[in-house]
């Protein structure tokens, strides 16, 4: 069975620095403080622990996966008539004031954690844990390493849709301070990242244990130097007209575009990622059939023929040691969500799920294997009929509802159940379920003996993929105005090989990663948010819980790609905090 997330409970615990909040001056229930923590392996583990956990967020806008498809020109609002907040989002509306508070506050949770961490172990003595004083200063290394890099990639996360950020290096640092400059911001990101790089152990990706999968490694770290640079200068270019081309650093050094490259050809030579064979396979679709007759072995017909049809297989979503599926060689990071609780984190235990599979299912529909959610994030017609169906990743992206093809298990779909309906739905992450002993249930119910919650709103166990060994090409490619890298993606999906234009890896990168949650910042950072090289302004047909109608969203410039800082953050700061433009 999939471990609970990150030991979620434990890591939490052990941490007494890991909020910026006066609440938390209150006494150490557990015994643990700087002064008495942070001494073994063992504690820089749980306290490690307690950094992954600040990657989870309880509001619904808070997570980024929704935040980012939403915001992006390829997805609807969708939702049903109560859903304003959804639509709001949609249209570059904020729906209250303080929509994107649990993301400001991980991650300055998860910060404050890493800190204690970086404090702790470059200070600390660990040899006598170890037999040899190499070891030693190996485990030193490697916890620095991933330290500095999730704290670099707490602030990366953010940075990204609030720009600038309050800079919190050290354990007792200012806290009072206010926005750095987005300069400052990519400083400290990209230094801790480069630090990270500098730090980790060099293994190859089969190396990496069952039970550290989900944790960053060195191979992680340049990829996010590469994701960084790229972001960074073309905000600077495109956005906020001030052209660059390096990345800078904490020193008034920087990263220059040739370091980047020799980065990502590092991970392409030597890390042993590679594509899975399929795109397909990446997703868990693939696996419902197997797993429908792990518990009806004597059931005959699959209960996605399509699947079957094609002799789809699960990579899995645990690495290449993992017990599920063949081997996942393309995943190098991901969000490892579980079989959450209510009782959880103070009844906020739903956010161990992982919710887009919820939020985006299909909207008051209970069919096999494609089951019920609340129907947001609508597929955006124009976009999906403008896809070539001789590529296979726009079948196996998107479920064409309108087809109500038995082979998907739609025949008795209705559009009028929801609004922005298209008929079209992200396939790559949504509900999946069968029949068994149970009943009907959701194939993480039954793949991992599910016992406790309600099933329906608790059982999307699917990990969040923030990076696959395809976008390390897919960078390249765009870095180096190469074709070997987008050509290697496109051969997987059978596409024949075309020379490199701009124009040319933006698709690419469009169908690839279509609701990965990586669209949004594309479109932001190549300026063509604002250019017309979207889909946004452009009509789609759809249905509104029954009534036929048109919608089309704006997208409004004077934001400057940006979201609106929490205003209960603001009061917080007395003032130092300022508002992003447009909000």
């Amino acid at each position: 069975m999939k471990k609970i997330i990150y030991s979620m409970l434990i890591g939490v615990m052990a941490i007494t620095t890991s909020s910026c909040e006066d609440h938390l001056d209150t006494d150490n229930l557990y015994q643990k403080n700087v002064e008495t923590f942070y001494k073994t392996p063992t504690d820089i583990d749980e306290a490690m622990n307690g950094v992954y956990n600040a990657l989870f967020v309880n509001g619904i806008h808070s997570d980024e996966h929704i935040a980012a498809n939403l915001l992006s020109d390829i997805v609807l609002a969708g939702g049903g008539p109560d859903d304003k907040s959804a639509k709001d989002v949609d249209r570059f509306l904020d729906p209250s004031e303080d929509t994107y508070r649990d993301l400001w506050v991980e991650t300055y949770n998860g910060v404050s954690r890493a800190n204690a961490i970086i404090e702790a172990v470059a200070e600390g003595e660990f040899a006598q844990f170890f037999e040899t004083a190499q070891e030693a200063q190996e485990f030193k290394n490697s916890a620095l390493g991933e330290a500095y890099f999730m704290r670099g990639f707490m602030m990366y996360r953010a940075a990204r849709f609030f720009g600038g950020m309050p800079l919190i290096p050290t354990v007792d640092a200012d806290r009072a301070v206010g926005r750095s400059s987005l300069e400052e911001t990519w400083a400290f990101i990209a230094t801790d990242f480069k630090m990270a790089a500098e730090l980790l152990p060099v293994r190859v990706a089969s190396d990496y244990a069952l039970e550290t999968y989900g944790h960053a490694n060195v191979w992680v770290a340049k990829a996010y130097i590469a994701r960084a640079y790229l972001y960074y200068t073309g905000y600077m270019t495109n956005i906020a007209k001030q052209a660059t081309d390096v990345l800078p650093l904490n020193d008034g050094g920087s990263i220059s575009k040739p370091e980047v490259v020799a980065h990502l050809e590092d991970i392409r030579d030597n890390s042993k990622y590679r594509l899975a064979t399929d795109f397909r396979n990446l997703w868990p679709y693939s696996y419902v059939n197997k797993n429908a007759r792990d518990f009806d072995p004597d059931g005959m017909n699959p209960v996605l023929p399509w699947a079957e049809n094609l002799g789809l297989t699960w990579v899995g979503q645990d690495g290449l040691n993992g017990t599920i599926g063949t081997g996942n060689h393309e995943v190098m990071f991901s969000l490892r969500y579980g079989l959450g609780d209510w009782d959880y984190d103070n009844g906020n235990g739903q956010k161990y799920n992982n919710r887009v599979c919820l939020y985006f299912g299909i909207r008051d529909h209970s069919m096999i294997p494609f089951g019920q959610g609340w129907g947001w994030g609508t597929v955006h017609s124009a976009f999906y009929n403008s896809w070539d169906d001789a590529d296979p990743r726009k079948e196996g992206s998107v479920i064409d509802l309108n087809t109500k093809d038995p082979n998907l298990g739609i025949q008795d779909w209705n559009i009028g159940k929801g609004d922005h309906n298209t008929g079209l739905v992200n396939k790559k992450y949504t509900t999946l379920q069968h029949n068994g002993p149970d009943g009907t249930k959701g194939m993480f119910y039954y793949l991992f003996n599910m016992v406790h919650g309600d099933p329906m709103q608790l059982w999307a166990a699917q990990d969040f993929y923030y990076l696959r060994f395809a976008d390390v090409l897919l960078m390249h490619s765009e870095l180096t105005q190469t074709a070997d890298g987008m050509n290697a993606v496109r051969a997987r999906a059978g596409l024949d090989p075309i020379a490199y234009s701009l124009a040319d890896l933006k698709t690419e990168r469009l169908h690839e990663f279509a609701f990965e949650g990586l669209r949004w910042f594309d479109l932001v950072r190549w300026g063509d948010v604002e250019s017309g090289n979207n889909y946004f302004d452009v009509d789609v047909k759809v249905n509104n819980s029954g009534n036929e109608g048109t919608y089309k969203v704006a997208y409004r410039a004077e934001t400057k790609g940006l979201v609106p800082v929490p205003e209960g953050e603001i009061r917080l700061s007395d003032g130092v905090y300022m508002q992003n433009p447009g909000w």
